[in-house]
């Protein structure tokens, strides 16, 4: 099958985003900038970091809690790293609530509250790397930047049936990409390529008939488009156990402390527990509890992290005397679920007391 040239790809993909875009509370579509309405910087950055690893129904939500608290970058550089920490509870990877805050002091502080305009000058800027960088200067400033996440990947793969497996083709796929970026549109023509993985050209059962670029599609061609990308065989993760150990005082009240200010869930809270990491293993066994209680068994969690799973015994104990430790602090049943927890954490709670989060989960979706 013929490659029809890149010119004709352009025009026909726009084409198709024009009718077909998806609507996302942070974007600006094409009949919007028809009248003169520009896409925001700062919303087209908090949408991409919330993002990176993670899927668009979970952060839509979020994205709209943070813009109403927090509607500019003056704003979310006046709040505490404590305060968007919490509302970030849930969307995992804190690092990237915590160069949030960075990012948002520094652009205050140094650039007048005004993002860079360029993809180079964006990428110096705290935990925006070449994806996030390229994104907002094509997206907000219109640079012809070549923006590449994983629905690009499986796009630009399957087009041009490149069998380099991931991540070795990420160099290619984006040189490829660089390619088909207009000098017009840049930022549509982006997120048109992200529509197009993530509404026709999906992992599983791809609607190639509807693909506006089926006619060039040479993993197509060779009735082939699911074996694209092509992946390199995952390594087995390896698995590390520890304990939890939720304290509950008599009004329902859980004891959490704090993390330490580095390493893995930096500054996030927690319950008690022994010390596990991602490179050791902790004491899964009821020695390892902070201090003498009724402590019965609640089951086992499990959880995974980028580089490691994690397999946590859990242990409660009710009716503890607040005074038995002065470690930490003691959060109530209605403040529990604004409190900064990691998933991880949660299970952990919710092993012990089923219903813990549930009047959050409520509110949340109200």
């Amino acid at each position: 099958m013929l490659t029809i040239p890149s010119f004709d790809r352009t025009d026909k993909l726009l084409s198709w985003y024009d009718r077909h875009h998806r609507i996302l509370p942070w974007r600006v579509t094409p009949t919007e900038q028809r009248r003169g309405i520009k896409p925001d910087p700062y919303r087209v950055w908090l949408s991409e970091i919330m993002l990176q690893q993670t899927t668009v129904e979970a952060v839509k939500s979020y994205f709209t809690a943070f813009v109403e608290r927090w509607p500019d970058i003056e704003a979310m550089a006046q709040a505490s790293e404590d305060d968007i920490l919490r509302a970030w509870a849930g969307l995992g990877y804190y690092s990237r609530a915590r160069n949030l805050k960075k990012c948002a002091d520094l652009v205050a502080a140094q650039y007048d509250g005004k993002f860079p305009s360029s993809a180079a000058a964006l990428k110096e800027l705290p935990g925006i790397g070449d994806y996030t960088s390229a994104a907002i200067a094509a997206i907000a400033f219109g640079e012809p930047a070549a923006v590449v996440d994983g629905n690009v990947e499986r796009v630009i793969s399957r087009l041009f049936a490149i069998n380099t497996p991931l991540p070795a083709a990420k160099v290619p796929i984006r040189a490829l990409m660089g390619d088909m970026t207009p000098p017009q549109r840049p930022g549509d023509f982006a997120q048109a390529m992200m529509d197009l993985g993530a509404t026709i050209c999906t992992p599983r059962r791809p609607a190639c008939a509807l693909c506006p670029l089926n006619e060039g599609c040479k993993a197509l061609g060779a009735h082939e488009p699911e074996q694209f990308p092509r992946k390199a065989p995952k390594a087995q993760k390896p698995v590390r156990i520890g304990a939890a150990f939720i304290a509950i005082a008599d009004d329902g009240s859980v004891l959490l402390r704090k993390r330490p200010d580095k390493g893995l869930l930096a500054g996030m809270s927690e319950v008690p527990g022994s010390g596990w990491s991602a490179r050791i293993d902790g004491d899964a066994s009821i020695k390892a509890a902070p201090f003498a209680a009724d402590w019965l068994a609640a089951g086992t969690i499990t959880h995974v992290f980028t580089h490691f799973e994690l397999r946590l015994s859990v242990y409660s104990a009710r009716n503890v005397t607040r005074e038995i430790t002065k470690d930490g602090w003691w959060s109530s049943p209605g403040e529990l679920g604004g409190e900064a927890l990691p998933t991880v954490m949660k299970k952990a709670i919710t092993a012990a007391i089923p219903d813990a989060f549930k009047r959050k989960q409520e509110k949340h979706q109200s």
